[in-house]
């Protein structure tokens, strides 16, 4: 069964997807300065934004998961950061095309009427 994930961390820069799993968590070790073993979810991008990986470690081992999808492409972060975390609400909009970062805007701090 794959396994619930509390968080998910989105790598800016796109990959070559032909990329697996040590070379995925060798670019988690090298980029992010973290572990991919930590119970965080990584998810990686292809430059069409077309097609997504997701490397999960579950305790035991590691699942590398792929999505495709066939019209439009996943709403990605800008390349102001290597690294961006999503919560689970805003990774199931992500991961069916729709633009999560226009869902929950926070109000503006300074906004008077």
């Amino acid at each position: 069964m794959m396994p619930t994930v509390n968080q998910v961390w989105l790598v800016v820069e796109a990959i070559d997807m032909r990329a697996g799993i040590d070379g995925l968590s060798q670019r988690i070790q090298n980029t992010l300065g973290r572990s991919p073993c930590d119970g965080s979810a990584y998810a990686f991008r292809n430059r069409r934004q077309n097609r997504l990986k997701l490397l999960i470690w579950d305790g035991t081992g590691v699942w590398l998961c792929q999505r495709r999808l066939h019209r439009g492409h996943f709403i990605w972060p800008s390349a102001d950061t290597p690294v961006c975390t999503l919560t689970a609400a805003q990774w199931q909009w992500l991961i069916t095309g729709v633009d999560w970062q226009r869902l929950d805007v926070p109000a503006p701090a300074h906004w008077q009427v």
